[in-house]
C-alpha cells in the first residue's frame, strides 16, 4: 500500500508542477505539433519499402514454385504436385453447396432463324438467383454439345459478341448458355442502372465492374469469395445443361471471355471434371499489360504469381502461399482439351507458361488436346491494328472454330449472321422472381457462422476461451507472432524542452522498417516510467499534430509515449490515396495472395514494438497502455453515402486501423494494462449492411466472421480497462449510443461476469475530455 502511494505521488508531481507554473512547459503542445517526426532518411524512399518487400516475397514464391516444377520428372510427379494445389485452391474459394433443385424457370422465349432463345432463371445456391439466356437449335441433334460462356467484366449477357456466339453455335447444333455473372446485368449489386439514378456524371456501364470490389470484400468477410461464387454459378450452369434431354455429356465446353471471364472459367474447369474443353482468355500466362516481346530469360524472370489489385477475381486468396498460381490452374485442366487464349498478340516462342503446358500435355500423351488462340497488336494499340474486343471477337473465334471441328466434329456455319436482340428482349427477371442481394445472403451466413464460433468456445473472459480466440483469429489474420522484440537498426536522441525525444528505426521483420518516436518525460535515475503506445493509420506526424495536447498531458503526468509507424502507415505509407485503385489496396491484396493480411502484419509489427519497449530499463512494461486513434472525417447520413464508385465527390473513407488494432493487440498481449480505442470499426458485420463499404481494403480480414466479430475480441479483454469512443460502421458513419449498446452487449456481459463492468467505458461520440486523463488514471491504478 505504501509503495502504491509513493508511486502515485511520483506520477502526480510532474502534472502538478506543470499545471501550477505557466512557464516553458506549457509551450510543449505547440512544440510537439511543430516537431518533425521523420526517422528514416529520404534517400531510402520509405514510401516504397513495403512495396519492395511484397514484390520480393512474390518473387520468392515464383522461385520456389519454379524450382518445384523443374524437379518434376513425369506425369505421376506432376499429378502429385497438382493435386495438393488444386485442393488448396478449392478450400480458398469458400463453400460449394449443391442445391437439390435448381428451380429453373423459363420466363420468356424468342424464336429466331434456325435457333430459339429461352430466358430463364435458376438458383445456384439457396436464395442466389442466376439470370441466363439459353440458345437452342431449332432442330436439336440427337447428341448436342453444350457450350457455357462466362462473359467479361465489360458487359453482361446481352452484349453483341455473346449473342453472336449463342446464335452461331445454336445453329451449329449446340445448346449455348450465357449467364449474367454475379454483379452484372440483371444481377447487379448496386442501384445505378442509368444516368438518371444519380445527379452527377458517372460511367454507367462501368459500375457493375467497379462494384466487384465491394462484393468481393463482403464475401471475403464470411469465408467466401467472388471468384468462388462465380465458379459455383458456372458449375450449376453445367448442371443445367446436363439436365437437358439430348445433351452430349462428353462435349461440355466452357469459354471465358477476355477481361475477367477467363479467370473463373479456368478455375471452374480445373475443379469440375465434367468440363471437356475450356478456352480461358488472358489467364495463366502473359497478360495484355505484359511488355512484348518477352525477354529471352522469361522462364526465370516471368512473374508467374502476378500481384494484387482491387479487382477481386484477379487475385486469388492464398494463391501464392499455397502454390496454385494461374499457370498451375490452367495446367490442371490436362488431359482435357485446352485452348490457351490471348486477346492480343502472343509471343509463343518465349512464353514460359506455354512451354510448361506443352510438357504437361506430353506427359499425359494428349498433346493433340492442346490448342491456342490469339489476336494481334497490343493493349495500347487501336483497332484494326490491335484486336480489342468486349468478350470474344470474330478474329479470336477463328482458332476456336478450328479446335472445335478437330475435337468435336463441330462445324460452324459458313458465315456468321448477326441477329441481335435488345436487352429488353433478353431480360429474364419478372416481377414475381425474388432475387436477393449477395450481401443479404452473406449477412445471413455471417450470423450463422459467427454464432457457431461462439458456441464452440469457452467464455471469452476465461483464460481457455481467450487462448482459443487467439488461435482462431491468428488462423485468419495470418502470422501475428513476432520472433522476438523489434531490432534496433538506428537510434538518435534530442531534447524538446525537458522531454527526451528518441528517434528509433526498428525492424520486426527484416527489411520492413517501423520508424518510431519515443517521448520520455523527465524522471529520476533508474526510474521506470509507465508508457502509452499510440498509433493511427495517418502515422506519428499526424498524431503530433492532432493530439498534441493529450500527448503533453501524458508527458506531464510522467508517462512516456511511443509513436510507431506500423508498416504502410505514416512515413512508410505508399501514398495518400486509400481507395480501391490505390497502392495501399494493391499491397493489401498481395498480402492476401501471400496468405497474410495487412491488419495481421501491422499487428505483428505492433507486438514486436511492445516487446522491445518491455526490455528497456527506463520503461515499466507492467504499466503499458494502448491508444488507437483515427483522424479521418466521418460521413453524415445522406445520399452522398450511396454514390457510384466514380462519383466526383465520393464519401469519406474510414480509417479504423488504430482503434481496431488496439483491440487485437490487447487480445494477444496479456500485460497490456488498458486500452483506449477511438474511431475503430464497430463490427465487421456492419460492412454487410449496404451495397457500399466506405472502409479501406487493408483492414479486411477474410473469414473474420467465421471466427466471431470485434465485439468478441473486446469481450476477451475483461477485466482490463477498455474505453471505446466514436466507433464507425461500414459506411463510416458514427455509431449511435443505441447501436453501440446493442452491438457490445456481449462485451458488457463479459465484464459483468468478472465483476468489472465499471472498467468497460463506451461513448458514441468523441468526448472533449480526451484520453490523457483516462489513461493516467488507469496507469496509476496499476
Amino acid at each position: 500500500m505504501k509503495t502504491s502511494l509513493v508511486r502515485l505521488a511520483v506520477l502526480a508531481l510532474p502534472l502538478i508542477l506543470v499545471m501550477s507554473l505557466p512557464g516553458e512547459e506549457l509551450a510543449l503542445p505547440a512544440r510537439l505539433r511543430a516537431l518533425d517526426a521523420t526517422v528514416l532518411p529520404k534517400k531510402a524512399e520509405p514510401e516504397r519499402l513495403l512495396g519492395r518487400d511484397v514484390r520480393a516475397r512474390l518473387q520468392a514464391v515464383n522461385d520456389r514454385e519454379s524450382a518445384a516444377w523443374r524437379a518434376l520428372d513425369g506425369k505421376a510427379a506432376w499429378e502429385k504436385y497438382r493435386d495438393v494445389r488444386v485442393r488448396a485452391l478449392r478450400a480458398s474459394l469458400g463453400t460449394f453447396p449443391i442445391p437439390k433443385d435448381l428451380k429453373v424457370r423459363v420466363t420468356g422465349k424468342i424464336k429466331g432463324d434456325g435457333y430459339l432463345v429461352e430466358n430463364l432463371v435458376f438458383e445456384s445456391r439457396p436464395g442466389l438467383v442466376v439470370t441466363a439466356n439459353l440458345y437452342l437449335p431449332a432442330r436439336p441433334p440427337r447428341a448436342a454439345p453444350g457450350v457455357l460462356i462466362c462473359h467479361s467484366h465489360h458487359a453482361p449477357k446481352t452484349q453483341g459478341e455473346l449473342q453472336d456466339m449463342g446464335v452461331l453455335w445454336a445453329r451449329a447444333g449446340c445448346y449455348v448458355l450465357v449467364m449474367d455473372q454475379l454483379g452484372h446485368g440483371e444481377r447487379r449489386q448496386h442501384p445505378f442502372r442509368d444516368k438518371a439514378d444519380y445527379p452527377a456524371p458517372f460511367l454507367v456501364g462501368r459500375q457493375d465492374y467497379y462494384f466487384r470490389h465491394v462484393v468481393g470484400l463482403q464475401l471475403h468477410l464470411v469465408g467466401e469469395s467472388l471468384t468462388g461464387w462465380m465458379v459455383h454459378d458456372l458449375m450449376r450452369g453445367v448442371d443445367l445443361l446436363l439436365a437437358r434431354p439430348g445433351i452430349d455429356k462428353s462435349k461440355i465446353v466452357l469459354l471465358g471471355a477476355v477481361a475477367g471471364g477467363g479467370d473463373p472459367a479456368a478455375v471452374a474447369a480445373a475443379l469440375d471434371p465434367r468440363i471437356a474443353a475450356v478456352a480461358p482468355f488472358n489467364f495463366g500466362g502473359a497478360q495484355p499489360e505484359t511488355r512484348y516481346p518477352l525477354p529471352p530469360d522469361a522462364e526465370k524472370t516471368f512473374n508467374y504469381a502476378g500481384s494484387g489489385g482491387w479487382e477481386p477475381t484477379r487475385n486469388l486468396y492464398r494463391s501464392a502461399a499455397d502454390g496454385f498460381l494461374p499457370w498451375v490452374i490452367v495446367g490442371a485442366i490436362a488431359p482435357r482439351r485446352l485452348i490457351y487464349a490471348h486477346e492480343f498478340a502472343w509471343d509463343r516462342e518465349r512464353d514460359p507458361v506455354w512451354a510448361r503446358l506443352e510438357k504437361i500435355y506430353a506427359w499425359h500423351g494428349a498433346i493433340d488436346r492442346l490448342a491456342f488462340a490469339h489476336g494481334k497488336g497490343k493493349l495500347s494499340g487501336r483497332p484494326p491494328e490491335a484486336s480489342h474486343c468486349t468478350n470474344i471477337g470474330a478474329l479470336h473465334r477463328v482458332a476456336i472454330h478450328a479446335a472445335f471441328e478437330r475435337w468435336f466434329d463441330l462445324k460452324p456455319p459458313a458465315e456468321e449472321k448477326r441477329e441481335r436482340r435488345s436487352a429488353k428482349e433478353l431480360t429474364c427477371l419478372t416481377k414475381d422472381v425474388q432475387a436477393r442481394p449477395a450481401r443479404e445472403l452473406a449477412a445471413a451466413l455471417a450470423t450463422e457462422r459467427a454464432e457457431a464460433a461462439r458456441k464452440r468456445r469457452a467464455q471469452p473472459h476465461l483464460l481457455a476461451g481467450r487462448r482459443q480466440l487467439q488461435r482462431e483469429w491468428a488462423a485468419v489474420l495470418g502470422d501475428v507472432e513476432p520472433r522476438g522484440e523489434a531490432r534496433v537498426v538506428a537510434r538518435a536522441k534530442e531534447r524538446l524542452v525537458d522531454v527526451t525525444v528518441e528517434r528509433l528505426h526498428l525492424e520486426v521483420e527484416k527489411g520492413v522498417p517501423v520508424p518510431m518516436l519515443l517521448l520520455l518525460p523527465p524522471g529520476r535515475p533508474k526510474e521506470r516510467r509507465p508508457i502509452v503506445v499510440a498509433f493511427a493509420q495517418a502515422g506519428k506526424q499526424a498524431f503530433l499534430k492532432e493530439r498534441a495536447d493529450d500527448l503533453a498531458r501524458l508527458l506531464a503526468g510522467g508517462v512516456a509515449v511511443a509513436l510507431p509507424d506500423l508498416r504502410g502507415t505514416g512515413e512508410t505509407s505508399p501514398g495518400t490515396a486509400r481507395g480501391r485503385r490505390s497502392a495501399a489496396t494493391a499491397l493489401a491484396s498481395s498480402e492476401l495472395m501471400l496468405g497474410r493480411t495487412m491488419l495481421g502484419a501491422r499487428l505483428l509489427d505492433l507486438r514486436g514494438v511492445l516487446r522491445y519497449l518491455r526490455t528497456r530499463d527506463d520503461l515499466d512494461g507492467d504499466r503499458l497502455a494502448l491508444w488507437g486513434d483515427s483522424f479521418a472525417p466521418v460521413n453524415a447520413d445522406g445520399k452522398h453515402l450511396f454514390a457510384p464508385l466514380d462519383a466526383p465527390k465520393p464519401a469519406h473513407l474510414a480509417e479504423p486501423l488504430g482503434g481496431t488494432l488496439a483491440l487485437f493487440a490487447a487480445l494477444y498481449e496479456d500485460k497490456v494494462a488498458a486500452v483506449w480505442a477511438r474511431g475503430g470499426l464497430m463490427s465487421y458485420q456492419s460492412l454487410l449492411q449496404a451495397p457500399f463499404c466506405h472502409v479501406p481494403y487493408d483492414v479486411i480480414v477474410p473469414r473474420a466472421l467465421t471466427v466471431g466479430d470485434l465485439t468478441d475480441v473486446a469481450a476477451a479483454l475483461a477485466p482490463r480497462p477498455l474505453r471505446l469512443e466514436g466507433l464507425v460502421d461500414g459506411l463510416n458513419c458514427r455509431v449511435s449510443t443505441r447501436e453501440l449498446e446493442r452491438a457490445f452487449g456481449p462485451t458488457r456481459a463479459a465484464y459483468r461476469a468478472v465483476r468489472a463492468e465499471e472498467r468497460f467505458d463506451r461513448e458514441a461520440k468523441r468526448t472533449e475530455e480526451g484520453p490523457a486523463k483516462w489513461l493516467l488514471e488507469r496507469l496509476r491504478k496499476k
